[in-house]
């Protein structure tokens, strides 16, 4: 009796969510680091949708509003400044 060999049931998984849609966001904040924050991990880098569950509508919007707080100077574009 292996567990290696078991295949993963999908009512283990939990499922993914847009959590913009689910909350009725329309606009996302540039000027808001702390919420941009929760989309970037240590490296400074975006977390793909994938990862977070965003739907491709709101990924954009999200990696314009990163893109744009980076060329103000609200993130940095290195993580030696990060958390």
């Amino acid at each position: 009796m292996t567990l290696m060999n078991e295949p993963i049931k999908r009512a283990e998984i939990k499922p993914k969510y847009c959590r913009f849609k689910k909350n009725g966001i329309k606009y996302i904040d540039y000027k808001d680091p702390d919420f941009l924050l929760k989309f970037i991990n240590e490296q400074g880098k975006l977390l793909p949708r994938r990862l977070t569950g965003t739907s491709w509508k709101f990924q954009k919007k999200v990696s314009q509003a990163v893109k744009r707080a980076r060329h103000i100077a609200i993130l940095p574009y290195l993580a030696d400044q990060m958390k």
